[in-house]
């Protein structure tokens, strides 16, 4: 097992300060429906969520039903789905994925977590971000930001997302896991950065065992006053 004892600061306790500090937090992207939902979730690999936001209204007004999109011919597809990046892929993707839904679920997006994984484009993470904002199915979807402050606050000691989901899983409670990933999300955009955490403007951070913390910039000395003056 991979978990370790996170500093001063349990899960609980991480969580009840984020969920403090981060009321509005949600899943960024925007949908209507699970099918919604999950085309999101594919087209947002390697992009960001405020340009799949952009993208999905004209996509889902042209091709709103799994059957459309199956359907579409794949240049309009492309087209419309250009600025997400890898757009041939995720295309093809798409059309694969949607064409199982059609031949295997009548053009229903299934909530069983197996179904979910045998189709084409859907491994754990988006599955469980799918079944726990469209059903409310609790679960653990590591992405890199849940990946990223869940080695930092210690709660993992695991690279694998498979194995950080465990971790995870094991140690936070059922009825909270959705928000808890929405918070380490949101705290991971705003606070807990990749690169730079602003760890002097974190809430957790003296119960966090991250060893790399920034320190506070320090402020500029005051000019000594002249004797003259």
């Amino acid at each position: 097992m991979g978990a370790r004892t996170a500093g001063r600061g349990s899960v609980t306790d991480i969580y009840a300060a984020l969920d403090r500090e981060h009321p509005d937090a949600t899943l960024a992207l925007d949908f209507d429906s699970p099918f919604q939902l999950l085309v999101a979730l594919i087209l947002a690999a390697q992009s960001t969520d405020a340009k799949i936001n952009q993208i999905s209204p004209p996509l889902f007004a042209e091709l709103p039903t799994p059957a459309a999109l199956a359907d579409a011919p794949a240049e309009r597809l492309e087209e419309l789905i250009r600025s997400s990046g890898f757009y041939r892929q995720k295309a093809r993707t798409l059309q694969s994925c949607s064409r199982a839904l059609v031949e295997r679920h009548d053009g229903q997006v299934p909530s069983d977590l197996e179904a979910l994984l045998a189709l084409p484009g859907v491994g754990r993470k988006t599955a469980n971000i799918l079944r726990g904002n469209a059903w409310g199915i609790a679960g653990i979807g590591v992405d890199t930001h849940v990946g990223r402050l869940s080695q930092r606050f210690g709660f993992t000691t695991q690279k694998d997302p498979d194995k950080i989901e465990a971790d995870l899983t094991r140690q936070v409670p059922e009825d909270l896991q959705i928000r808890f990933c929405h918070l380490l999300q949101f705290h991971g955009r705003r606070v807990c950065h990749a690169r730079k955490p602003a760890c002097p403007d974190c809430v957790v951070a003296s119960a966090c065992p991250y060893p790399d913390k920034t320190e506070p910039a320090t402020p500029p000395a005051k000019p000594k006053r002249s004797k003259w003056v």
